[in-house]
């Protein structure tokens, strides 16, 4: 079986509120590393075999028509292994 994920994130002008509040909460709870943060939604899809390209299309379609706003958010669709 393989994976096929798909990342949805906003896109960079839009404003992202839940990303701003954990921001801020990281420091408040002694992690000092982020210089932003910005949140997204991770999907995965298993299929039998190897994911064929015609395969990675649908997904793709999926991602535009059900998975993400393509108004406000990107996707990348890729293979894990």
């Amino acid at each position: 079986m393989a994976k096929i994920v798909v990342e949805v994130m906003l896109k960079p002008e839009i404003l992202d509120p839940q990303g701003k509040a954990v921001a801020a909460a990281l420091p408040r709870l002694g992690f000092t590393f982020a210089q932003s943060v910005r949140q997204g939604k991770r999907f995965e899809i298993e299929v039998e075999g190897e994911p064929t390209p015609a395969q990675l299309a649908e997904v793709s379609r999926a991602a535009e028509t059900l998975l993400a706003n393509p108004v406000i958010e990107t996707f990348v669709v890729k293979v894990e292994k």
